[in-house]
């Protein structure tokens, strides 16, 4: 980029004599950009309406603002300078709508004493005391303006001008964590100016951010602070703050401290693991206080938000459009080139859509422990197992799988590392965080509970070690319980297809009861790159329209299921008899079997309900839907 060079486009405004031609034609000079004073550009009935002396109405000054309006769509990646009184907040409205982000108000501003002896010694250039003062009564001075004090030198004006314009950074990040470097060097690769901060604690926490912009080329051009007011005061408005520290409390300090110094119509971007509830309650806080607080999943890991994660914003939608440049910008691609960011919808339905995300995500990550372990129970070496999982991307290939394969083949000097790590698997809150949304939607997604509870048991090995001296039964697996390969491949994509289809069930289940209407299609695409759960599945699914047709019942999907049932059924029975713990394989086929049964066992359950607390019950082929109550004994 050349020096002092800005494809921004800058108004600069203020009233009749405040210096409007001359700041900017020298502000365009300095920039390299074009020129345009606004005066030149009055359709002729307006200049035939001046010429006579007749006022302009503000009828009359539209065709012109939007003339204006055009001017400046047509300089937004070549930059320009416009000058324009835009007295009027509604005229500042008319000339920068659907491209508020792409332009710098400069409002020079003096006092009317001042200016109006300047006009008095200017040669063709005389404005009466009256129609002087009447400018400054139209005058409503903007808010989000760059304000300049226009006693000095045009000179020195408009190097203040490109100090402030240049200076300024488009979008802020706070907490220096892994994710918080990652995101800040990819907006930064991405050619927008950062402003970085991380607290201060004696001791603990000192020049974070001063030393991690130190490190990496990309933030030459970034900013970095460890004083929050310093920090807000470099970011251009409306200040958009990208906040990336531990969920709950850490998140409340933050935006307590943020909302002391943030300004109405600032941004604040929460994209850390919350909770959708909680973003839902922070929403309402900010707005409350005249400020937009917009909740996002962020999938990809390390690597994902450094080189391009899956993005999944939500909340005010007109906020979400002032920061989604900077979101699509640094977001994966997917197959089309299209962003792996979507506005997901209201509320907190984007950190909602990442937390079944999670989800779906350690269900997806048990069903391969369990496929590794099966394979391990018939002697199998890290290798051999690698292998199979190898062969099994060609048709079924996936992020998850492909690391497994790594992972399996990673040795520490002579010894496979898998073998030597600790089989307890820890857990972020997410999942927890799934299982009761599931529990209270009341929609049977059965396998993201089970693979929650799997590393809970996993947890307890001193139990486990116990519990496996005390109930050793010696059974050794035989040659027809052997599972094979064919044979579990199958199951195991069975089961996915279940997972997926119990994760989207959710989200869409949820997505009505509180008219987000989230589009399951949308969802599926942007999680085809950047994101934990991208797969060539989650490709299939994004080309298939999920919103009418749940994906138990689409092609080519209920064909595979109908076609590989017997071979999960094979591989659970084989498992059970072989003592094996295969919770989500098992868990795919009980949802299987009761989904399709379309006369189950509940009857006796409601039966039972309603004779010991009279919850009544319905009677099949009574299509009144009244309720009935029985006295069942005497």
């Amino acid at each position: 980029m050349i020096k002092n060079k800005t494809s921004k486009v800058i108004f600069v405004m203020g009233v009749s004599g405040a210096g409007k031609t001359s700041i900017g034609q020298l502000l365009a000079k300095n920039l390299h950009v074009d020129f345009i004073d606004a005066d030149d550009h009055h359709p002729t009935s307006n200049i035939e309406k001046m010429s006579a002396g007749i006022p302009l109405t503000d009828e009359d000054r539209l065709p012109w603002l939007d003339n204006l309006h055009q001017i400046a769509k047509n300089h937004l990646n070549i930059g320009g300078v416009i000058t324009c009184s835009a007295l009027k907040e509604k005229y500042r409205d008319r000339l920068s709508r659907s491209i508020q982000d792409e332009i710098v108000w400069i409002y020079l501003k003096g006092s009317y004493d001042l200016i109006y002896k300047r006009m008095q010694n200017r040669n063709h250039h005389f404005m009466d005391a009256a129609m002087l003062k009447s400018q400054f009564e139209t005058l409503e001075e903007p808010k989000d303006a760059i304000e300049i004090d226009i006693v000095d030198a045009p000179e020195i004006i408009v190097e203040k001008i490109i100090n402030e314009i240049m200076m300024k950074a488009e979008i802020g990040v706070i907490g220096m964590g892994v994710m918080g470097k990652s995101l800040s060097r990819n907006l930064a690769r991405n050619d927008f100016k950062v402003a970085l901060y991380n607290r201060h604690v004696v001791g603990k926490e000192e020049n974070i951010a001063i030393d991690f912009k130190q490190a990496y080329p990309e933030l030459n051009q970034a900013q970095a602070f460890d004083d929050l007011q310093k920090f807000i005061q470099a970011l251009e408005r409306p200040r958009k703050v990208i906040v990336m520290v531990n969920a709950g409390a850490a998140i409340d300090a933050v935006l307590k401290s943020l909302l002391e110094n943030l300004e109405a119509g600032d941004i604040v971007i929460d994209a850390g693991n919350s909770h959708y509830k909680e973003t839902n309650r922070r929403i309402q806080l900010l707005q409350d206080n005249g400020l937009y607080f917009i909740g996002t999943g962020v999938s990809g890991g390390e690597k994902g938000a450094l080189e391009g994660p899956s993005i999944m914003p939500s909340g005010d939608k007109l906020a979400y459009q002032k920061i989604q440049k900077y979101l699509e910008n640094i977001a994966a691609k997917d197959d089309n080139g299209r962003p792996c960011c979507t506005y997901v919808g209201e509320q907190g339905s984007g950190h909602f859509v990442k937390m079944i995300h999670n989800g779906i995500e350690y269900a997806e990550m048990q069903l391969l422990a369990e496929c590794n372990s099966i394979l391990k129970h018939q002697g199998l070496s890290n290798e051999a197992i690698a292998d199979i999982f190898e062969d099994w991307m060609k048709d079924l290939g996936s992020y998850l799988l492909g690391i497994t394969v790594d992972i399996l083949r990673k040795k520490d000097g002579d010894v496979y590392l898998l073998d030597r790590i600790m089989d307890k698997a820890a857990n972020k809150g997410t999942g927890k965080w799934a299982t009761s949304c599931i529990a209270e939607s009341g929609v049977a997604a059965t396998m993201i509970p089970a693979a929650l509870f799997a590393r809970y048991l996993s947890f307890f090995k001193e139990q486990r070690q116990m519990a496996a001296a005390h109930f050793s039964i010696q059974n050794k697996s035989s040659e027809e319980r052997k599972v094979a390969k064919e044979e579990l491949k199958n199951a195991y994509q069975f089961s996915r297809i279940i997972n997926h289809h119990q994760g989207f069930s959710l989200i869409k289940s949820v997505s009505d009861q509180n008219e987000w209407k989230v589009n399951l299609s949308e969802i599926a695409r942007i999680w085809t790159e950047g994101c934990i759960i991208k797969s060539d599945f989650m490709k299939s699914l994004a080309n298939t329209s999920k919103d009418e047709n749940p994906i138990l019942f689409s092609e080519p999907w209920s064909s595979i299921l109908k076609k590989s049932h017997k071979d999960i059924q094979n591989v659970v029975i084989k498992n059970v008899t072989n003592q094996l713990h295969v919770p989500c394989l098992m868990e795919a086929l009980n949802y299987f079997h009761g989904i399709k049964i379309a006369d189950g066992s509940a009857n006796l359950i409601q039966a039972q309900r309603d004779y010991f607390g009279a919850h009544t019950y319905q009677l099949k082929g009574d299509e009144s839907g009244k309720k009935y109550h029985t006295k069942w004994s005497d």
